[in-house]
């Protein structure tokens, strides 16, 4: 059963695995809480350089990794953060975080004001406008792209790989242990590994799916 050779091909696989969806879920909700105030700020700012500074957004998210890896390791090192699980997880949200600000901008602008003015107008003050009216006017697209930048950062390869020494490993990183001239390579172990590490990504889809359409009904019988 080559489910059960995973252990012994990489006896710290099930550990990394966790590793990375702990890591990978920390760097999305980070992520989605700035970048969701950020968006926000944004959406609702008037002046003349904001089309510039928001598509400015879009080209940081389009940057190659070795753009901001050099950057940011040498940031993490300044601040002792350096091989720590706090670390990659602040260095996996900064890097996704320019993609997570501009797709969450579109769908901010694209909210009307009015709700915004009515709450003012019975005296909401700005946590409670974010909490209780803009954020579930918006929950599709914060949970669209909360499940986009889990993904991102499930990916990451180069951040963690640069980041981390062997104690903290995410799967992208173990997944290259079974692909090394140090040991023979087992096609059928490398491809269970892998569908295994795929197992938390679909189980998430499944979820956030049911959320959404959860979502819609209630709307429905709202409106």
């Amino acid at each position: 059963d080559h489910f059960r050779e995973i252990g012994i091909a990489e006896p710290t696989f099930w550990q990394e695995l966790a590793t990375s969806t702990v890591a990978s879920a920390c760097a999305a909700l980070l992520t989605i809480a700035c970048s969701f105030l950020a968006a926000y700020g944004l959406a609702r700012s008037r002046f003349r350089g904001e089309r510039l500074l928001t598509q400015s957004f879009l080209v940081l998210a389009s940057l190659p990794a070795m753009a901001y890896v050099i950057p940011l390791s040498d940031l993490m090192r300044r601040a002792h953060l350096v091989d720590t699980f706090a670390g990659m997880v602040l260095t996996e949200a900064a890097v996704t975080a320019p993609l997570a600000v501009y797709v969450l901008h579109g769908a901010l602008r694209q909210l009307s004001p009015e709700w915004e003015e009515a709450a003012f107008l019975d005296g909401a003050g700005l946590v409670r406008l974010l909490w209780q009216v803009v954020l579930p006017l918006t929950v599709p697209s914060v949970v669209a792209t909360a499940i986009v930048m889990f993904v991102l950062d499930w990916n990451l390869l180069l951040v963690p790989l640069v980041l981390t020494s062997g104690e903290i490993k995410t799967i992208p990183v173990a997944m290259m242990d079974f692909f090394t001239f140090e040991r023979e390579l087992d096609w059928p172990t490398a491809a269970a590994a892998l569908l295994v590490s795929l197992v938390p990504l679909a189980l998430l889809a499944g979820v956030f799916h049911r959320v959404l359409e959860r979502f819609s009904l209630d709307s429905r019988r709202t409106f």
